[in-house]
């Protein structure tokens, strides 16, 4: 039995509250190691010689990634605090006991040796999300290339590739004329990348966090689109940019002019005077990647974080957004996080809070910081499964499941699954300009559970290599849209809002990596997802219907093919 591998943390991260008087406990233990766990559980402060409060459930396998198997089990009780302990058995017949992080070779009776749960606790420490966000579709709008107002030059709007300094004019306007695309498409929220005074294409370096950049349009502007996508069944999700700044922001301008006799010097992390931002050197004040043109704000100031919170609250209050995505969240300390989450959920506790972080961030989902990420790590490892064919179906199976392990239930089906977006390469540039690849990537995207981010242009297959070549103009040229493409998404979207069922977390993924075949069995149906060239033939599944085409399957499933065949 390898039991360095087994651990237990008696915190809300393996012992939580879902809701009042049910309660989930998880144990890690070495894959494949262990046949048997139950948990053992027992009232702290009720003695034996008064009541036997003692009681026993035996633990499952809940996802398994790969090294570790993640053992689970519920359990409801009403009491001031549990104590509990788990028998382990690996598979040579062997048994340990395992509490309060030591192991015995008998069960423990005393309940000072006992792993504790102090039931208060833990349920105010429940993690609250927002119910309408599970499992919606995020399409993602790069403001300046979706669509503009004003007549445009065709030649200047579908450049390609397309540079940092082109300004196609797209604008808020603009975007409000299409959002019955969204909607016809199917998709249920729209993300824009920053829209404040900025004198950048991308926005991300803000000058006034209270003025939609006049490429843009106004304020008002922004409250039209966004009544009109509350008429259509859409939510608006703003990008927050509160870890950098500007250069021409008021307070950086002021230490520029002012140096160390500036009152907003501690608003930033100055090294020294004078200011040093030359390209191709690192500057002496803390930046965004060690860009001279993005000073990094220092949140640990009260003045600072003031300020963010006031700018959150503004825009969540004036223009009625729906929540918003904070440009990298995770190079911003964990005390800012919880003030934020505190103060805008006390007046907006639907608002959706959306972290950018491209790695595990369990430490920002503990229920006190974030609603969810940006889940670059299925982006990473979709596009190697499919796109590349670097990784066999079992380890992208154990990658979705090492973040089912480690991260609360309500997270997933909250976690942005995106296969592309303003930071990378487009998604049919990664598949080397195969749309079989790209189609099977955009299923197992679309028919996962969580939140799949579209960005936009993808549905009409359009092209883009690395940033900033990824943010052309979008296909509004019919001659220039893939229709079988579009038809294609259209019918992921479809399939995903009329069967819901097949975004349930308990699916059973069966990966065959000869095949390169994931069988997924969810909701009554089997998904077929085939990732390799050649044909597979499933006989067990000929004559059933499959619910993506509408056509009784032969059971032939021809190369990086994709269908949701019904069980009966």
């Amino acid at each position: 039995m390898n039991l360095a591998a087994i651990s237990h943390d008696a915190t809300a991260r393996d012992c939580f509250c879902l809701e009042p008087d049910r309660f989930v406990f998880r144990l890690r233990c070495a894959k494949g190691d262990i046949a048997r766990v139950v948990l053992h559980h027992q009232d702290k402060y009720l003695p034996l010689s008064i009541q036997d409060t003692r009681g026993e459930v035996p633990m499952t396998v809940a996802a398994s990634d790969s090294c570790l198997d993640y053992w689970q089990a519920e359990l409801n009780f009403h009491l001031v605090c549990l104590r509990y302990w788990f028998q382990i058995t690996d598979t040579a017949g062997n048994t340990v006991y395992y509490s309060n992080h030591h192991f015995s070779d008998t069960p423990f009776t005393d309940t000072d040796d006992m792993f504790d749960c102090p039931q208060n606790l833990r349920e105010e420490e429940r993690f609250f999300t927002p119910a309408w966000a599970e499992n919606q579709v995020v399409y993602q709008v790069f403001p300046s290339r979706f669509a503009s107002s004003r007549p445009v030059p065709e030649a200047l709007w579908y450049k390609a590739p397309v540079t940092p300094w082109d300004e196609l004019h797209g604008d808020l306007r603009g975007l409000t004329d299409h959002l019955e695309h969204l909607k016809e498409l199917g998709v249920d929220i729209l993300y824009m990348t920053p829209i404040f005074r900025s004198n950048s294409c991308h926005k991300y370096d803000t000058i006034d966090y209270y003025t939609i950049d006049p490429a843009f349009g106004t304020q008002q502007d922004l409250k039209n689109l966004v009544d009109k996508a509350h008429e259509l069944g859409l939510r608006v999700i703003l990008d927050g940019v509160f870890n950098h700044t500007a250069p021409e922001f008021f307070a950086f301008a002021d230490i520029r002019e002012k140096g160390a006799d500036s009152k907003y010097l501690d608003w930033y992390f100055i090294d020294g005077f004078p200011l040093r931002a030359k390209r191709g050197e690192k500057p002496n004040f803390k930046t965004f990647s060690y860009f001279g043109g993005m000073p990094k704000l220092n949140v640990k100031n009260p003045e600072v974080t003031r300020y963010i919170l006031d700018v959150a609250l503004y825009w969540l209050r004036q223009c009625g957004i729906d929540g918003w995505r904070l440009d990298v969240g995770d190079e911003i300390g964990h005390s800012f996080w919880k003030q934020f989450r505190r103060e805008i959920k006390a007046e907006f506790p639907e608002a959706l809070i959306v972290g950018e972080v491209w790695h595990l961030a369990e430490d920002f989902l503990q229920g006190d910081e974030w609603d969810t990420v940006m889940n670059y790590p299925f982006y990473q490892s979709a596009l190697a499964l499919a796109a590349r064919e670097e990784m066999t179906v079992s380890r992208f199976v154990e990658d979705l499941n090492f973040l089912k392990g480690r991260l609360h239930p309500r997270v997933i089906p909250l976690l942005w699954n995106l296969v592309d977006s303003h930071d990378t390469p487009r998604l049919l540039h990664h598949c080397g300009g195969d749309k079989r690849r790209m189609k099977l990537i955009a299923a197992l995207q679309l028919l996962s559970p969580g939140m799949p981010m579209i960005y936009y242009g993808d549905e009409y297959a359009m092209d883009g290599g690395q940033d900033p070549d990824c943010r052309r103009g979008m296909l509004w040229a019919q001659d220039r849209q893939d229709g079988d493409m579009y038809a294609w998404y259209r019918s992921l979207l479809r399939l995903r809002r009329e069967h819901p069922e097949i975004l349930s977390s308990q699916a059973r993924d069966l990966p065959e990596d000869e095949k390169g075949l994931l069988l997924r069995h969810v909701g009554g149906c089997t998904l077929v997802f085939h990732c390799k060239e050649g044909t597979v033939i499933l006989p067990e599944l000929a004559g059933k219907r499959d619910l993506l085409s509408g056509e009784i399957t032969d059971g032939c499933f021809g190369p990086y093919s994709v269908a949701v065949v019904q069980d009966a």
